[in-house]
């Protein structure tokens, strides 16, 4: 797996790890991989790992089971809410490059109405 170099290692896989939530690769309330286990699949260090558990589970995104280990939220609506999350910064990154490339609000309209017109 290639990083960008740019945004920290660990950020870039609880984006991923978010991902495989929104889109039902992993089901609410499935285990995830141990924190080794994690870093074997990403050629992290565990402690990397153990940040990465730790943050989703400050946003609410996992909880942990004491000697059982840590679990995607139940919860429909926080998995809604990382889908909003997630689209809001894709579209707010894909209207900001193309308004640096000079397409106007009403380009974009029309490219967004063709392309949705051919899928």
């Amino acid at each position: 797996m290639e990083f960008d170099n740019s945004v920290p290692i660990y950020i870039q896989i609880i984006q991923l790890i978010k991902k495989d939530i929104i889109t039902g690769k992993l089901k609410p309330g499935e285990k995830l991989p141990s924190t080794r286990e994690l870093a074997l699949k990403y050629s992290i260090n565990p402690n990397t790992s153990g940040r990465i558990y730790k943050e989703m589970e400050r946003e609410g995104i996992t909880y942990s089971k004491r000697g059982l280990g840590t679990f995607v939220t139940k919860s429909t609506e926080k998995i809604q809410v990382i889908r909003n999350e997630i689209a809001d910064e894709l579209i707010h990154h894909f209207i900001e490059g193309m308004t640096e490339l000079g397409y106007t609000k009403a380009m974009l309209i029309d490219i967004i109405l063709k392309e949705s017109e051919g899928q």
